[in-house]
């Protein structure tokens, strides 16, 4: 045990000296959390309301005030003249521009706000609707109201985005234990030597796992507060699943950087090779982009990839997104699976260090 416990002090060193491991694993996720949060974190969800510049050239109408006064989605700011108002758009000090003439609604929108441009034509479409109801003394046929169903906390994309990151942060701390440490150690022989030492393979592997078990805990759990602290996001932790996924992600993940220091012959290129698989996955597998608005032969490559499923199952045990409770198990036994079942295999790879 007490070589084991000075194998971890070692191996925890040499992880908080590798700073493209320490990037990926506990900075890249608090940074990107900062990047999305401050552009998503603070419009999205209920509180989340358009400004909208009103020219009122009749008032002797008061349907078009009382359209406005019954819509929470806006705050309405007037205006004497529509010059003042489109300066203003085109500046983005409001969001949508309205000019009202007593007999025609005129919205005025700004074209270079490609992504918000189709929430603020149905915010238009929508006043209108109901200007044109009340005119005519009539009411909605039918009130559509919007509710979370199953027990998704869920609010907005930013509350996606979190788990998204959380899971990229164990996959690649997985990936580069293999395929960048152990790979390291080989390349310049230091595998040869510990082989010569009374410290059998599996307990360097035990405290390369333990290590890359404790940065995946702590990435995780400090995306999470800052999420939490600075953006007020909403999750609900199921705690269990949550160390369960956890621990048999990082194993799944170590398994598949073993498999790419069996295919990658030079033990220098097999990090190289993590990198930029990790990276691939991180863009096809739902985190930035979701799925549904991705080419069919998109999609299609997304579910073949890891991270997909490990993002789906984060998003479920931190609560932001529903999942069959036998596809969550059918998952994570899977990572936990692949991990088990080739850990035998990187254990050789050790003790064929010479060899290769």
């Amino acid at each position: 045990m007490t070589g084991l416990g000075a194998l971890f002090r070692t191996q925890a060193r040499v992880f908080l000296r590798d700073r493209i491991t320490l990037f990926f694993t506990v900075l890249f996720p608090i940074v990107f959390v900062l990047i999305f949060g401050f552009v998503w974190g603070g419009v999205e969800g209920p509180a989340a309301r358009a400004r909208l510049g009103l020219v009122h050239l009749d008032r002797g109408d008061d349907v078009l005030t009382e359209v406005l006064a019954a819509q929470q989605a806006v705050v309405v700011v007037p205006y004497a003249d529509r010059a003042a108002l489109e300066e203003d758009l085109a500046k983005k000090k409001v969001d949508l521009g309205l000019v009202w003439d007593g007999r025609s609604l005129v919205f005025l929108q700004d074209p270079t706000r490609v992504q918000e441009g189709y929430a603020f034509a149905e915010l238009a479409r929508g006043i209108a609707a109901e200007v044109d109801l009340q005119r005519q003394g009539l009411a909605p046929p039918v009130r559509a109201e919007r509710e979370n169903v199953g027990r998704t906390v869920a609010v907005g994309w930013f509350n996606l985005l979190v788990p998204g990151i959380m899971a990229f942060s164990i996959l690649a701390s997985g990936l580069l234990a293999v395929s960048g440490r152990i790979t390291q150690m080989k390349e310049r022989k230091l595998l040869d030597r510990l082989l010569v030492t009374p410290m059998s393979p599996g307990a360097l592997l035990m405290a390369i796992a333990g290590v890359r078990l404790a940065a995946g805990f702590f990435a995780t759990l400090t995306t999470l507060v800052a999420a939490v602290a600075l953006f007020g996001v909403r999750f609900e932790v199921n705690w269990p699943l949550f160390v369960a996924f956890v621990v048999a992600a990082t194993l799944g993940a170590m398994g598949l950087g073993t498999v790419i220091a069996l295919v990658v012959r030079r033990p220098g290129s097999a990090g190289n090779v993590a990198n930029i698989s990790a990276q691939v996955m991180l863009l096809l597998s739902g985190v930035y982009f979701p799925l549904e608005i991705m080419p069919s032969f998109l999609r299609a490559v997304s579910r073949a990839l890891p991270l997909t499923y490990m993002v789906e199952a984060m998003r479920y045990v931190t609560g932001v997104a529903d999942m069959p409770a036998a596809r969550f198990a059918l998952v994570t036994g899977a990572l936990f699976a692949v991990g088990a079942a080739l850990f035998p295999v990187l254990g050789r790879y050790v003790v064929s260090a010479g060899q290769r």
